[in-house]
């Protein structure tokens, strides 16, 4: 089954969830605002990307810039601030079968379907 990580509000999260639909394979959706990640799925998560923490965080939120930008943080300090601030995780997020994407641009999704 098909995972998408998703926020509502965003656009391009929207999109890729149209993608995800449009492929007429059965998926589950993961509101991740309303529902935040603990700090092992998004290891979990992390994991399946094949990508550094940091590569997850939307470095242009107003909390990242006040409360990380600039500092030298842990992969382990970065992974709590995105529990913690959900906003700061980039989205939407594809998992299927093992393999995963930030849809970014949403013609990515398309590569794990």
């Amino acid at each position: 089954m098909i995972k998408i990580y998703h926020n509502n509000r965003c656009r391009k999260s929207r999109e890729g969830l149209q993608t995800v639909q449009a492929s007429e394979q059965p998926y589950e959706v993961i509101d991740y605002i309303s529902n935040p990640l603990d700090a092992t799925e998004l290891k979990e998560i992390i994991t399946v990307l094949d990508i550094a923490p940091i590569d997850l965080v939307r470095k242009n939120e107003a909390i990242w810039k006040s409360e990380f930008k600039g500092k030298e943080l842990s992969d382990q300090s970065i992974i709590k601030a995105m529990a913690t601030h959900p906003k700061l995780i980039e989205r939407p997020i594809v998992i299927h079968k093992n393999k995963g994407v930030i849809g970014r641009p949403n013609e990515r999704i398309l590569d794990i379907l």
